[in-house]
């Protein structure tokens, strides 16, 4: 194997658990951002935008929040960027349909973001954030969440998706 791959891949491995996903979600928006001022698009009319932006960005934050609630209502820890001080698998409220609500939250605030943006381009971002979330923060998160919980937290993921 190249050492230039070699050295690639340890990289990318340091990024597991490394970036905050807030500021994944920001940096993708600023990406999205770039991309839609790069590459013209077919605007939408200001008020359907502003009204696709706003439907999009409340269900996320509404979602995102739920999430957060039911951490909090568990005394369990909210900071993904150390997912083995978790002290409780949370499978109820909305961790019953997702996951990964706060992610999904983020996703749909970004798509609602791409929408205001009125740029098919913009929605290239949203991919590489569904793909990085998966490789650097979901993966890592559910290996530590399989070695502290075991069968119960595996039972949970054939139950309930990882997105949606």
């Amino acid at each position: 194997m190249p050492a230039g791959f070699l050295i690639l891949v340890v990289f990318m491995q340091s990024l597991e658990l490394k970036v905050p996903p807030v500021a994944v979600g920001l940096l993708t928006a600023a990406l999205m951002y770039f991309l839609a001022t790069a590459i013209p698009g077919y605007p939408l009319p200001r008020s359907a935008a502003i009204i696709g932006f706003v439907v999009f960005a409340a269900a996320g934050l509404w979602i995102a929040f739920a999430g957060i609630s039911a951490f909090k209502k568990a005394q369990t820890t909210v900071n993904p960027m150390n997912p083995e001080a978790v002290s409780s698998l949370v499978t109820s409220g909305i961790y019953q349909r997702t996951r990964n609500p706060m992610y999904v939250g983020m996703l749909l605030v970004l798509v609602g973001w791409s929408i205001f943006l009125s740029s098919m381009a913009a929605f290239v971002g949203l991919i590489g954030f569904v793909a990085y979330m998966n490789v650097f923060q979901i993966k890592p998160e559910e290996r530590a969440l399989t070695e502290k919980f075991g069968e119960e937290f595996e039972a949970y993921c054939k139950r309930s998706r990882r997105w949606l």
